[in-house]
């Protein structure tokens, strides 16, 4: 069954539908993800719904994903095909951004200097300078890494994640400079946000 990782909270029914089983079926692996600690559930009344539990959960599925064998089914209409298009181009992975977008991003914060990256990669002194310049805060105080390097699942390269990885995310959903396909993960580059990728580090707006 595929988990939905973008934070959000589904009910077994949704879950079920997505993944084309049974409701029960899906009830009976639910309850053991819950059991193992995989996900949480929240009770609204007489409603029950579930999320993955918290971004280790988020990235062990990310890096087991990215290691599995490419052997994806071929998508069964058009619809499908647009979907998973839209996926691998632009998504959000728990709380930052994933796809060729997020590779274009990461490697331009590199190129201009704002992303060290390697074995360690972290935020230079000129990066945290052009982050209050863009009007990004991240959160001071949390054990989370400032900086670490996300395994892209479709990329198969790493993307920007930590602290800086998420606060850059939602400054671009706030910002309007993406926005939701939907009700799933996958994103889209806004006009506004091709102008703000460009200006604040030179990308193409064809790349985005």
């Amino acid at each position: 069954m595929s988990l939905p990782s973008d934070g959000r909270a589904w009910t077994a029914t949704e879950l079920a539908r997505n993944a084309g089983v049974a409701p029960s079926t899906a009830t009976s692996h639910l309850n053991l993800l819950v059991g193992g600690g995989v996900l949480v559930e929240e009770r609204h009344g007489r409603h029950r719904y579930l999320r993955v539990a918290d971004r280790t959960v988020i990235d062990l599925i990310e890096s087991l994903a990215a290691l599995a064998p490419q052997q994806a089914a071929r998508p069964s209409s058009l619809a499908a095909s647009g979907r998973q298009q839209a996926l691998a181009r632009a998504r959000l992975c728990y709380d930052h951004l994933a796809g060729a977008v997020a590779l274009a991003i990461t490697d331009a914060m590199v190129e201009r200097g704002p992303l060290e990256w390697g074995p360690e990669p972290g935020l230079t002194g000129e990066g945290a300078v052009w982050l209050a310049e863009i009007g990004i805060t991240v959160p001071s105080g949390s054990r989370r890494p400032l900086v670490r390097a996300c395994l892209d699942r479709t990329e198969r390269r790493p993307h920007l994640a930590g602290a800086v990885g998420a606060a850059l995310c939602a400054h671009t959903l706030t910002a309007g400079w993406i926005t939701r396909i939907g009700t799933t993960r996958a994103l889209t580059v806004t006009p506004a946000g091709r102008r703000a990728w460009h200006d604040h580090l030179g990308l193409p707006p064809a790349d985005l």
